[in-house]
Protein backbone atom coordinates (compact mmCIF):
# COMPACT_ATOMS: atom_id res chain seq x y z
CA UNK A 1 0.00 0.00 0.00
CA UNK A 2 3.06 2.47 0.29
CA UNK A 3 4.76 1.38 -2.32
CA UNK A 4 1.74 2.30 -4.05
CA UNK A 5 0.63 5.37 -2.60
CA UNK A 6 4.10 7.02 -2.93
CA UNK A 7 4.10 5.40 -6.88
CA UNK A 8 1.00 7.22 -7.39
CA UNK A 9 2.14 10.59 -6.02
CA UNK A 10 5.32 9.99 -7.77
CA UNK A 11 3.11 9.88 -10.65
CA UNK A 12 1.09 12.56 -10.59
CA UNK A 13 2.62 15.27 -8.68
CA UNK A 14 4.37 17.56 -11.26
CA UNK A 15 3.07 15.13 -13.71
CA UNK A 16 5.93 13.08 -13.00
CA UNK A 17 8.61 13.10 -10.78
CA UNK A 18 11.19 9.59 -10.18
CA UNK A 19 10.66 7.46 -7.70
CA UNK A 20 12.54 4.69 -6.26
CA UNK A 21 10.92 1.65 -4.68
CA UNK A 22 12.09 -0.02 -1.28
CA UNK A 23 9.63 -2.65 -0.10
CA UNK A 24 9.48 -4.05 3.25
CA UNK A 25 6.83 -7.09 2.68
CA UNK A 26 7.28 -9.92 0.98
CA UNK A 27 4.40 -9.13 -1.48
CA UNK A 28 5.48 -6.19 -2.06
CA UNK A 29 9.52 -7.44 -2.78
CA UNK A 30 8.27 -10.13 -5.52
CA UNK A 31 4.86 -8.23 -7.16
CA UNK A 32 3.95 -4.61 -6.62
CA UNK A 33 6.80 -3.10 -6.56
CA UNK A 34 8.35 -4.21 -9.70
CA UNK A 35 6.43 -3.68 -13.01
CA UNK A 36 5.18 0.29 -12.48
CA UNK A 37 1.60 0.14 -12.02
CA UNK A 38 0.85 2.33 -8.98
CA UNK A 39 -2.92 2.98 -7.86
CA UNK A 40 -5.34 3.87 -5.07
CA UNK A 41 -8.36 1.45 -3.65
CA UNK A 42 -11.56 2.70 -4.04
CA UNK A 43 -15.24 1.96 -2.41
CA UNK A 44 -16.24 0.89 -6.05
CA UNK A 45 -13.06 -1.39 -6.63
CA UNK A 46 -9.36 -1.93 -6.41
CA UNK A 47 -7.15 0.03 -8.51
CA UNK A 48 -9.59 1.75 -10.35
CA UNK A 49 -7.44 4.99 -9.43
CA UNK A 50 -3.55 4.67 -10.63
CA UNK A 51 -1.05 5.29 -13.29
CA UNK A 52 1.66 3.46 -14.95
CA UNK A 53 5.20 4.51 -13.19
CA UNK A 54 7.87 2.30 -13.38
CA UNK A 55 10.63 3.17 -10.39
CA UNK A 56 14.04 4.52 -11.36
CA UNK A 57 15.18 1.76 -8.96
CA UNK A 58 14.14 -0.79 -6.46
CA UNK A 59 15.64 -1.84 -2.93
CA UNK A 60 15.55 -5.10 -1.83
CA UNK A 61 16.84 -6.00 1.86
CA UNK A 62 15.34 -9.43 2.43
CA UNK A 63 16.75 -9.03 6.41
CA UNK A 64 13.31 -6.84 7.08
CA UNK A 65 11.48 -9.80 6.55
CA UNK A 66 12.33 -11.22 9.89
CA UNK A 67 10.07 -8.47 11.36
CA UNK A 68 7.16 -9.23 9.41
CA UNK A 69 4.18 -11.83 10.90
CA UNK A 70 3.51 -14.58 9.80
CA UNK A 71 0.43 -14.18 8.49
CA UNK A 72 2.20 -11.40 6.11
CA UNK A 73 4.47 -13.73 4.91
CA UNK A 74 2.09 -16.27 3.83
CA UNK A 75 0.47 -13.34 1.84
CA UNK A 76 3.10 -12.35 -0.02
CA UNK A 77 3.67 -16.45 -0.71
CA UNK A 78 0.48 -16.72 -2.60
CA UNK A 79 2.11 -14.03 -5.04
CA UNK A 80 4.95 -16.55 -5.26
CA UNK A 81 2.80 -19.10 -6.10
CA UNK A 82 1.06 -17.62 -8.92
CA UNK A 83 4.18 -16.93 -10.36
CA UNK A 84 4.44 -20.41 -10.72
CA UNK A 85 1.21 -21.32 -11.71
CA UNK A 86 1.79 -18.84 -14.67
CA UNK A 87 5.10 -19.67 -16.30
CA UNK A 88 7.18 -22.05 -14.19
CA UNK A 89 5.98 -25.83 -13.20
CA UNK A 90 9.25 -26.20 -12.12
CA UNK A 91 9.73 -23.14 -9.34
CA UNK A 92 5.41 -24.67 -8.40
CA UNK A 93 7.14 -27.66 -7.01
CA UNK A 94 10.41 -25.93 -5.20
CA UNK A 95 8.09 -23.92 -3.56
CA UNK A 96 5.79 -26.15 -2.12
CA UNK A 97 8.66 -28.30 -0.81
CA UNK A 98 10.37 -25.34 0.46
CA UNK A 99 7.08 -23.92 2.08
CA UNK A 100 7.10 -25.81 5.60
CA UNK A 101 10.64 -24.44 5.89
CA UNK A 102 9.81 -20.88 4.58
CA UNK A 103 6.96 -20.70 7.33
CA UNK A 104 9.57 -21.71 10.24
CA UNK A 105 11.33 -19.66 12.18
CA UNK A 106 14.36 -18.38 10.51
CA UNK A 107 12.84 -18.92 7.44
CA UNK A 108 12.58 -15.77 6.33
CA UNK A 109 16.33 -15.19 6.55
CA UNK A 110 16.84 -18.54 4.51
CA UNK A 111 18.78 -18.81 1.35
CA UNK A 112 15.31 -20.38 -0.23
CA UNK A 113 13.55 -17.48 0.72
CA UNK A 114 16.33 -15.18 -1.09
CA UNK A 115 16.14 -17.74 -3.96
CA UNK A 116 12.30 -17.30 -3.72
CA UNK A 117 12.34 -13.42 -4.37
CA UNK A 118 14.87 -13.22 -6.83
CA UNK A 119 13.01 -15.85 -8.80
CA UNK A 120 9.99 -14.42 -8.51
CA UNK A 121 11.62 -11.21 -9.61
CA UNK A 122 12.66 -12.87 -12.97
CA UNK A 123 9.69 -13.94 -14.13
CA UNK A 124 7.29 -10.84 -13.26
CA UNK A 125 10.54 -8.60 -14.99
CA UNK A 126 10.20 -10.67 -18.33
CA UNK A 127 6.36 -10.46 -18.84
CA UNK A 128 6.60 -7.08 -18.02
CA UNK A 129 9.33 -6.18 -20.11
CA UNK A 130 7.65 -7.83 -22.83
CA UNK A 131 4.17 -6.19 -22.54
CA UNK A 132 4.61 -2.91 -20.42
CA UNK A 133 1.01 -1.69 -20.69
CA UNK A 134 -0.67 -4.58 -20.23
CA UNK A 135 -2.14 -5.07 -23.88
CA UNK A 136 -1.91 -8.36 -23.75
CA UNK A 137 0.95 -11.00 -22.18
CA UNK A 138 1.10 -9.03 -18.79
CA UNK A 139 -2.81 -9.88 -18.32
CA UNK A 140 -1.00 -13.49 -17.30
CA UNK A 141 -0.32 -11.37 -14.04
CA UNK A 142 -3.98 -10.86 -13.38
CA UNK A 143 -4.24 -14.91 -12.34
CA UNK A 144 -6.57 -14.54 -9.43
CA UNK A 145 -6.61 -10.89 -9.18
CA UNK A 146 -10.60 -10.64 -11.02
CA UNK A 147 -11.82 -12.96 -7.85
CA UNK A 148 -9.42 -11.45 -5.36
CA UNK A 149 -10.11 -7.95 -6.07
CA UNK A 150 -14.14 -8.14 -5.71
CA UNK A 151 -13.49 -10.22 -2.78
CA UNK A 152 -11.17 -7.34 -0.88
CA UNK A 153 -13.67 -4.71 -2.13
CA UNK A 154 -16.56 -6.34 -0.61
CA UNK A 155 -15.18 -7.71 2.50
CA UNK A 156 -13.87 -3.61 3.29
CA UNK A 157 -10.07 -4.61 2.62
CA UNK A 158 -10.44 -7.05 5.38
CA UNK A 159 -8.55 -10.23 3.96
CA UNK A 160 -5.08 -9.38 3.02
CA UNK A 161 -4.44 -9.03 -0.69
CA UNK A 162 -2.48 -12.81 -0.77
CA UNK A 163 -5.58 -14.00 1.09
CA UNK A 164 -7.82 -12.67 -1.42
CA UNK A 165 -5.61 -13.83 -3.92
CA UNK A 166 -5.47 -17.27 -2.84
CA UNK A 167 -9.29 -17.64 -3.15
CA UNK A 168 -9.75 -16.56 -6.53
CA UNK A 169 -6.93 -18.59 -7.68
CA UNK A 170 -8.65 -21.52 -6.32
CA UNK A 171 -11.94 -20.59 -7.74
CA UNK A 172 -10.45 -19.52 -10.75
CA UNK A 173 -8.71 -22.72 -11.74
CA UNK A 174 -11.73 -24.32 -10.94
CA UNK A 175 -13.68 -22.25 -13.37
CA UNK A 176 -10.78 -23.38 -15.99
CA UNK A 177 -11.14 -26.93 -15.42
CA UNK A 178 -15.08 -26.62 -15.53
CA UNK A 179 -14.44 -24.74 -18.81
CA UNK A 180 -12.30 -27.47 -20.35
CA UNK A 181 -9.50 -24.87 -20.62
CA UNK A 182 -6.89 -26.76 -17.93
CA UNK A 183 -5.88 -30.15 -17.82
CA UNK A 184 -7.61 -32.21 -14.70
CA UNK A 185 -6.30 -31.60 -11.36
CA UNK A 186 -4.68 -28.40 -12.06
CA UNK A 187 -7.34 -26.97 -9.34
CA UNK A 188 -6.65 -29.66 -6.76
CA UNK A 189 -2.96 -28.82 -6.99
CA UNK A 190 -2.96 -25.40 -6.80
CA UNK A 191 -5.83 -25.24 -3.59
CA UNK A 192 -3.23 -27.95 -2.11
CA UNK A 193 -0.19 -25.41 -2.21
CA UNK A 194 -1.86 -22.68 -1.22
CA UNK A 195 -3.24 -24.63 2.21
CA UNK A 196 -0.01 -25.49 2.55
CA UNK A 197 1.08 -21.86 2.94
CA UNK A 198 -1.63 -21.29 5.53
CA UNK A 199 -3.82 -19.26 3.11
CA UNK A 200 -7.61 -19.31 2.65
CA UNK A 201 -9.12 -21.01 -0.54
CA UNK A 202 -13.01 -20.77 0.41
CA UNK A 203 -15.22 -17.55 0.26
CA UNK A 204 -15.34 -15.68 3.87
CA UNK A 205 -18.53 -16.62 5.47
CA UNK A 206 -21.28 -14.31 4.45
CA UNK A 207 -19.44 -13.06 1.03
CA UNK A 208 -22.55 -12.22 -1.23
CA UNK A 209 -22.63 -13.62 -4.73
CA UNK A 210 -24.38 -10.21 -6.03
CA UNK A 211 -22.13 -8.31 -4.67
CA UNK A 212 -18.91 -10.13 -5.92
CA UNK A 213 -20.69 -9.71 -9.32
CA UNK A 214 -21.05 -6.40 -9.29
CA UNK A 215 -17.49 -5.99 -7.66
CA UNK A 216 -16.66 -7.94 -10.68
CA UNK A 217 -18.25 -6.09 -13.11
CA UNK A 218 -16.35 -2.46 -12.18
CA UNK A 219 -12.89 -4.31 -12.87
CA UNK A 220 -11.16 -2.88 -15.70
CA UNK A 221 -10.77 -6.29 -16.95
CA UNK A 222 -14.45 -6.03 -18.44
CA UNK A 223 -14.14 -6.10 -21.84
CA UNK A 224 -17.75 -5.00 -23.78
CA UNK A 225 -19.85 -5.89 -20.42
CA UNK A 226 -18.28 -9.15 -21.00
CA UNK A 227 -16.20 -10.58 -17.48
CA UNK A 228 -13.01 -11.86 -18.63
CA UNK A 229 -10.70 -14.05 -16.88
CA UNK A 230 -6.52 -15.09 -17.04
CA UNK A 231 -7.11 -18.74 -16.28
CA UNK A 232 -4.29 -21.38 -16.20
CA UNK A 233 -3.90 -24.12 -18.84
CA UNK A 234 -2.18 -26.57 -16.46
CA UNK A 235 0.85 -25.53 -13.93
CA UNK A 236 2.95 -23.50 -15.79
CA UNK A 237 1.16 -22.25 -18.74
CA UNK A 238 -1.98 -20.23 -19.08
CA UNK A 239 -4.46 -20.52 -21.85
CA UNK A 240 -6.17 -17.80 -23.67
CA UNK A 241 -3.12 -17.03 -26.36
CA UNK A 242 -5.27 -16.86 -29.12
CA UNK A 243 -7.60 -14.43 -27.05
CA UNK A 244 -5.32 -11.70 -25.68
CA UNK A 245 -4.51 -13.78 -22.96
CA UNK A 246 -7.86 -13.85 -21.21
CA UNK A 247 -11.29 -16.30 -21.57
CA UNK A 248 -14.64 -14.89 -21.13
CA UNK A 249 -16.77 -16.67 -18.64
CA UNK A 250 -20.63 -16.75 -18.64
CA UNK A 251 -21.99 -15.50 -15.40
CA UNK A 252 -24.24 -18.61 -15.07
CA UNK A 253 -21.21 -20.48 -14.94
CA UNK A 254 -19.35 -17.82 -12.63
CA UNK A 255 -22.42 -18.54 -10.33
CA UNK A 256 -21.95 -21.80 -10.01
CA UNK A 257 -18.25 -22.17 -9.02
CA UNK A 258 -18.58 -19.55 -6.90
CA UNK A 259 -21.63 -20.99 -4.98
Amino acid sequence: MVGDLAGFVAATFMRGIPVVQVPTTLLAMIDSSIGGKTGVDTPGGKNLVGAFHPPAGVLIYPQVLATLPLRELSAGLAEAIKHGVIADEVYFEEIARALPGLLSTGGSKSDSMRSLIVHSIEIKSEVVSRDERESGLRKILNFGHTIGHAIEAVTGYSLLHGEALAIGMTLESAIAEKLGRAEPGTAERIRKILRLAGLPTSLPPGCDLDRLLQAMRMDKKVLSGELRFSLPARIGAMAGAASGWTVAVGEGQLREVLA
